[in-house]
């Protein structure tokens, strides 16, 4: 699922709505749009936005390369909606562009006012910190949840704005406005590591778990190239040197895009730093991955077909 944002110059709120409107319609007839929103836009304080979601990049590009969009951002800029930044896209399970921070939140029925209170507080709090670009908010009041994206120069700034004393001062007010605490678009890389933002701090998986995860992975793929690629590239007459980097590629490229987003699926929450990091959680998972490393070992200890060792040429 993609989320692409297209961001405008605050110039004036006169006639946003309705120019965006048919931005957002531009959107909604393209094949693979999930849904659309248009942003708060509030005194100012928010940048103008317009946020279409769709089912895969492939669908989103079809939008974004579209003639009829082109023509209504045209038709936009001259009316005075220039666009303030490139147009952003939020890729599920990947992290944000740089800069760029993105959180979800679910509102408490009848805190919309109060939330909105506290946005305006930490944009204006976020404003007065160094590569500041702007905020732009979406509200869905009927499902009473909010997406809220800013945007900084580098994730240096970000970084500094998020983990700051004046971001947690006003967290609190904001915190009482939601039925839980408020989820940052995070990412799992290819790897095993999930990155995301708690209280204000950026924080990933611990490195012994990712490492579990790679060795788990790993193993088995080793010893499977060496059983079946091995015997292939000793036929076509590659030097063992060769042969050695062809399978690092060969298994480098299968973990990278494949093995290990599969993998780790199971163990999205235990790879979670915020979610996974109580003591139930992590010895639950570091349990489950030993019974799998041991499952590993005997199946490779004890089906012979799959003993590379015994196929080698010698």
């Amino acid at each position: 699922m993609v989320v692409t944002l297209s961001v405008f110059h605050p110039a004036s709120q006169a006639g946003f709505a309705d120019w965006a409107a048919s931005l957002a319609e531009s959107a909604a007839d393209t094949e693979g749009c999930l849904g659309t929103d248009i942003s708060t836009v509030t005194d100012g304080i928010f940048e103008p936005a317009v946020a279409a979601t769709f089912v895969d990049p492939e669908a989103c590009d079809r939008w974004i390369d579209s003639t009829r969009r082109a023509e209504i951002l045209r038709r936009g800029r001259d009316l005075g909606w220039l666009p303030s930044a490139p147009t952003l896209e939020l890729v599920d399970g990947e992290a944000p562009p740089p800069g760029v921070g993105a959180f979800r939140h679910e509102i408490l029925p009848g805190k919309a006012d109060e939330f909105l209170r506290a946005q305006r507080e930490l944009t204006g709090a976020a404003s007065e910190f160094s590569g500041y670009e702007g905020t732009s908010l979406f509200i869905d009041d009927a499902a009473g949840s909010a997406l809220s994206v800013l945007r900084f120069r580098t994730d240096r700034q970000l970084s500094a704005w998020v983990s700051s004393r004046e971001r947690g001062d006003a967290l609190d007010i904001l915190r009482s406005s939601l039925t839980h605490d408020f989820e940052a678009v995070s990412a799992t890389t290819a790897f095993g590591t999930t990155v995301r933002t708690d209280n204000g701090r950026f924080r990933q998986t611990p490195n012994w778990k990712s490492a579990m995860m790679v060795l788990l992975v790993l193993y088995p793929t080793v010893m499977i190239l060496s059983r079946f690629l091995g015997p292939v590239l000793d036929r076509i007459g590659a030097q063992p040197w060769l042969a050695l980097w062809l399978s690092q590629v060969v298994s480098i490229g299968l973990m990278q895009w494949w093995l290990m987003p599969w993998a780790a699926k199971p163990f999205h929450r235990w790879l979670d730093p915020v979610d996974g990091n109580g003591l139930r959680s992590n010895l639950a998972g570091a349990v489950t991955i030993l019974l799998l490393y041991i499952v590993c070992l005997a199946i490779f200890a004890n089906v012979t077909w799959l003993q590379f060792w015994d196929y080698v040429d010698g």
